[in-house]
């Protein structure tokens, strides 16, 4: 069935049902069926385990935690941490993360195993570069409960949709205790359409949504063993403010500036580009760069759809570009820039647009 049927379906049934969902369980994913649409983007398949990129100094990858390199410096000033256990939740902003008192080699498979019981499977799954990352799945809990589905059940649940599907990325990093940092970021898509004779859709972009990145949050604390109870309490404290950032001109090159000190910045980026969908190939803490493909807009022009056509299994019609987003921090100021693949600083239109992006997030 096309999707315009299932989304005239839905909304029938969506009448019916008052638009009701389940009052418990807010969450219940299930990944995209095989052969559907929501095929793997090009440019977010696995990555290869290729260390030409790698700064000599100490890189911050599962890889680099379980060889025990030397850890990066401490920087907790203006979070808020809650303590249980050998798990705490800390924050910045609306930017949350778990801080484990375990080395990421003890945590990894217990994390892997969190995501696929909760319903996703796994299109990243790189421990060298301590990122691994969900396929796109929807929500079945936004379903509406009524009498039609509650009757026939299974029989006709492929032609309800909700039109939206999510991804997370579940990022780990070596911290100064030689415990493990945890980072889970979201993104999402809406199924719209796409003309106003309302025969065909397409996917676009949504807004990312905090909430179900803490919710993740939340309940990856309960897998490491805090109880539902405590959990609830530390992961519903309210946000701080984080400070502004804004886009500069440094040397005829755009770049970041944030009136804060690297610790923070670094962090702030690197969830930044986990939820504009960055593929970070590796990332150096030590020298303060990621190392990022970026597919520009005008490179899948012909395409259309979601970022070109984003869900298509034909390549681009240019490859990725490669790029380096460097921070670079001098007492409590931060400037974020980018540099080409060779290590020069990069002025071009897609150094703007990169900018402009990573700006947008930390707003």
């Amino acid at each position: 069935m096309n999707h315009p049927a299932r989304l005239g379906l839905l909304a029938l049934a969506l009448a019916m049902a008052g638009c009701s969902v389940l009052e418990g369980d807010k969450i219940d994913y299930k990944s995209a069926a095989k052969g559907s649409t929501l095929e793997v983007p090009p440019d977010l398949t696995q990555l290869s385990r290729d260390t030409r990129y790698a700064v000599p100094g100490t890189s911050v990858s599962a890889a680099a935690m379980q060889a025990g390199q030397a850890a990066r410096p401490v920087g907790t000033a203006n979070t808020a941490p809650a303590t249980l256990s050998d798990v705490r939740i800390e924050r910045d902003g609306n930017q949350r993360w778990l801080v484990v008192s375990r080395p990421a080699d003890q945590l990894w498979e217990p994390v892997r195993d969190f995501w696929l019981q909760n319903g996703f499977t796994l299109d990243l799954d790189q421990a060298n570069l301590g990122i691994m990352e969900t396929d796109w799945a929807e929500n079945r809990a936004k379903l509406p409960q009524d009498i039609i589905r509650s009757t026939l059940g299974k029989l006709i649940d492929s032609v309800y949709s909700t039109g939206e599907r999510d991804r997370f990325r579940t990022r780990l990093e070596r911290n100064a205790s030689g415990g493990t940092d945890i980072y889970i970021s979201h993104r999402g898509l809406i199924e719209v359409y796409n003309s106003s004779t309302k025969d065909t859709t397409v996917w676009q972009p949504r807004a990312n949504d905090p909430e179900l990145e803490t919710e993740f949050l939340r309940r990856l604390m309960v897998k490491l063993g805090v109880s539902e109870e405590q959990a609830k309490a530390v992961a519903a404290a309210p946000a701080t403010r984080a400070p502004a950032a804004r886009v500069v001109n440094v040397g005829n090159t755009p770049a970041v500036q944030l009136e804060e000190a690297f610790d923070r910045a670094w962090r702030r980026v690197g969830l930044a580009l986990d939820r504009t969908g960055f593929t970070v190939e590796d990332r150096n803490r030590s020298e303060g760069v990621y190392f990022v493909r970026y597919v520009a807009p005008d490179a899948q022009k012909k395409e259309p759809g979601f970022l070109g056509k984003l869900f298509s299994s034909a390549a681009p019609a240019k490859p990725p570009l490669k790029y380096r987003i460097v921070v670079r921090s001098q007492g409590s100021a931060t400037t974020v820039s980018v540099l080409n693949e060779a290590g020069a600083p990069e002025s071009s239109a897609n150094a703007e647009r990169i900018v402009r992006v990573i700006a947008d997030e930390l707003k």
